[in-house]
């Protein structure tokens, strides 16, 4: 999946080996309410029109690979299931661990330490289990592709897989970094709640202060990208603060292979084409 300025376009290698282009034009809630454009509030906008655009072409890829439609609720369901384990992995056990060790440990700050610990040790325990599944590893390796192929669409080549399959599989602006730098940012910002009377009110803080933590990393991963881009001091400062996010990658990425390269292609050039002659369902 790829998403320009105003369309987004997903391209899937169907069953009998074509590559099948879907588009949509897209009208982005920042430029519908111009109050949503203003930094720290465009960060968790961002997210969450990223988030509701993503599912909906998950499902778009799906129908044309297996050529079913999923049932009604379907979706939603999937999408609920997904909520609760967040909520309960990275909120309600972290918070727990922080109750049970508060007796133990009398600096806050260190116990807020250790609670963000326990919530980067999930986080990257699960990437790396999902990693070892073979479906999943075909997946980054079409992450990969993505990546490599906005590198050489930067770079100004011709976007051929001969001329991506040279560049890195790791990108500064990729949504791995974004999540690595939410994770950082949130041990610093939930120090700010202190000690919390119950692991549900503590939760629930957390929860209230998720937007300010995305839009203060949205904020420092538009930085890097534009230190990559226009070299400057700001800009790359952000830059380096991003630099975990790409070993991160790592785990999230793969080198792309020739047929993957030219599904991510596809997608770009239908992303980036014009729409002026495409109609909105």
């Amino acid at each position: 999946m790829m998403r320009g300025l105003r369309q987004v376009a997903v391209a899937v290698r169907s069953p009998e080996g074509e590559i099948v282009l879907h588009k949509e034009v897209l009208t982005p809630w920042r430029k519908r309410h111009p109050i949503l454009a203003l930094p720290l509030i465009r960060g968790s906008v961002t997210l969450v029109e990223s988030m509701a655009i993503g599912f909906r072409m998950l499902n778009v890829s799906a129908n044309i690979a297996t050529g079913e439609k999923p049932e009604k609720g379907e979706s939603w369901f999937a999408i609920a299931i997904g909520l609760l384990l967040f909520v309960l992995l990275f909120k309600v056990l972290p918070a727990t661990a922080f109750k049970f060790l508060q007796p133990f440990v009398p600096n806050i700050l260190f116990l807020n330490a250790i609670e963000g610990g326990i919530r980067m040790s999930i986080f990257l325990l699960y990437l790396g289990g999902i990693s070892l599944l073979p479906d999943v590893r075909r997946l980054f390796e079409y992450h990969g592709a993505e990546h490599q192929v906005i590198h050489c669409y930067e770079s100004g080549k011709e976007l051929t897989p001969e001329n991506a399959k040279a560049f890195p599989s790791a990108h500064p602006r990729c949504g791995t970094s974004f999540l690595l730098v939410t994770l950082v940012l949130s041990i610093l910002i939930f120090a700010l709640l202190g000690s919390t009377p119950t692991i549900l009110d503590r939760v629930v803080r957390q929860l209230l202060l998720l937007p300010v933590v995305a839009g203060f990393s949205y904020e420092l991963i538009r930085l890097a990208g534009k230190g990559g881009r226009e070299k400057n001091l700001i800009g790359r400062i952000a830059l380096f603060l991003t630099i975990p996010g790409i070993w991160l990658q790592g785990l999230t990425t793969r080198k792309a292979q020739d047929d993957q390269l030219e599904v991510a292609i596809a997608s770009l050039h239908g992303a980036l084409e014009d729409p002026a002659d495409l109609i909105v369902p």
